[in-house]
């Protein structure tokens, strides 16, 4: 494990802005680097090779989160699916007592990481039209997915709406994991994403607002 290491951009510890632990304490350890380019993305400055990171191994990233208290953890980026040998880093975190939850942006197979013995939570997005990303969305990974895990839409338009019910009715989603719609910050209002779900009759599916953004500045990094 030692010989292990991972380039990490941020390390901290907040509250879960989104997904099924919304609210409850969480550490952070976000990585460099994206294959993805979303339009509305508010972390394109740790995508690039050249965003600044410190190298950490498995066992210091281990040794920083046991240090905090905190049971969740989430591994995110970036896209922290890049990392290789990142199941090393999941399962060692895991079997030290914490929560795993990867926040991956849709495009690369979950396959393996979902058949681990120590198994994490994911939260997968679906990249609607908005983004510019949707090409890429690999829907695959749908037979991977559990009743802790969740697909998160984040919708800029009522087209980007019309297109996350047809994903969400072609795949059976709901029956899958949690489904949560969220607004593309300052691009669509909230409200017209309860009238859809309540139009649509969209039984299961809640609407998630990205709550570090409203605690604190939305620009805001380490929060």
């Amino acid at each position: 494990m030692e010989n292990i290491t991972f380039p990490v951009v941020e390390k901290f510890v907040s509250i879960n802005g989104e997904s099924t632990r919304a609210g409850e304490a969480a550490v952070f350890i976000r990585f460099r680097g994206c294959n993805l380019s979303c339009s509305y993305c508010d972390t394109k400055w740790a995508n690039t090779s050249s965003a600044k990171a410190i190298c950490m191994t498995v066992s210091e990233i281990t040794e920083y989160v046991n240090s905090t208290g905190i049971v969740n953890v989430t591994l995110t980026g970036g896209e922290p699916l890049l990392q290789e040998n990142i199941e090393v880093l999941i399962e060692n975190l895991i079997d030290n007592g914490h929560r795993v939850e990867i926040e991956t942006n849709g495009s690369i197979s979950i396959e393996k990481y979902a058949e681990l013995k120590l198994r994490p939570v994911f939260t997968l997005d679906y990249k609607l039209p908005c983004s510019n990303m949707e090409k890429y969305m690999l829907t695959d990974n749908y037979m991977y997915l559990d009743k802790e895990d969740t697909i998160k839409f984040v919708a800029g338009s009522i087209e980007d709406l019309e297109t996350a019910k047809g994903v969400i009715d072609k795949y059976g989603l709901i029956d899958k994991c949690h489904v949560y719609i969220s607004p593309v910050f300052g691009s669509i209002d909230a409200k017209d994403i309860v009238d859809f779900i309540i139009d649509r009759k969209l039984n299961g599916v809640r609407l998630q607002l990205q709550l570090h953004k409203y605690i604190w500045d939305p620009d805001k990094r380490g929060v």
